[in-house]
């Protein structure tokens, strides 16, 4: 399995983790980081969707603030990642996501449709490239902080979509669920998870106190099954 890091470029070069399968081909996500940057965490959530048989791309979404960010989940790395997170520019951010969707468009391993999958800022940032991007096929986001923020977009969401959230989730009120739910009972193509033992980051092991490993594979397995019908086929 073939594993670099490459060069994007926007309006400024930034950098993306390249994760290609075993085949050498397929087709592609491009998987959107959390808070805490391309960490090792990320890195390896990205080779494992990349075994499963898709083309990974992990832009570095907070190049403008520092460039290559890559943050342990202790109390440092955790100030710091809080930190660039309130100085990220949300709607530039998702432009560089949708440059790095054009990038995947043109590589020579990608073979087929486009999906795009985040976890918590990630997760937030999924919905809204998908939103801006009619070049995504399919989007999957994990607890994504804020997306009722941003219910106006909605409607340009026109791709199928699954939602994951934890019921115990301290950054995430179930409100604020219910309020993205309504944003789509006219959308035919979206699907919502709860989680009923579960809390935020409920999928990163890299936190052992927010990490629900009965839920992280439930939610796999519905990413990986939903993933394969639509890019697949």
């Amino acid at each position: 399995m073939q594993k670099n890091w490459i060069k994007l470029q926007s309006d400024e070069d930034f950098n993306g983790y390249l994760s290609v399968p075993p085949t050498g081909k397929g087709p592609a996500l491009v998987l959107i980081q959390e808070i805490w940057g391309v960490n090792q965490h990320i890195r390896s959530v990205a080779d494992g969707y990349a075994q499963a048989g898709f083309v990974v791309l992990c832009p570095d979404v907070f190049f403008r603030l520092t460039p290559m960010l890559e943050l342990n989940y202790d109390q440092a790395g955790t100030q710091k990642a809080f930190e660039c997170n309130s100085k990220l520019d949300v709607d530039k951010a998702v432009e560089d996501l949708c440059v790095a969707v054009d990038v995947l468009k043109n590589r020579p391993e990608v073979t087929g449709k486009i999906g795009v999958i985040g976890y918590c800022l990630g997760g937030k940032l999924a919905y809204r490239t998908a939103a801006a991007s009619s070049d995504i096929d399919a989007a999957v986001c994990y607890y994504g902080g804020g997306i009722s923020n941003y219910l106006d977009e909605a409607k340009n969401l026109t791709q199928p979509v699954i939602f994951h959230h934890g019921e115990h989730d301290d950054h995430i009120p179930q409100s604020d669920v219910a309020k993205i739910k309504s944003a789509f009972t006219a959308h035919d193509n979206a699907t919502f998870y709860d989680y009923p033992d579960a809390g935020h980051g409920f999928n990163c092991w890299g936190r052992p106190s927010m990490y629900h490993q009965p839920s992280a594979a439930l939610a796999q397995g519905r990413s990986l099954e939903f993933l394969a019908e639509q890019l697949c086929f």
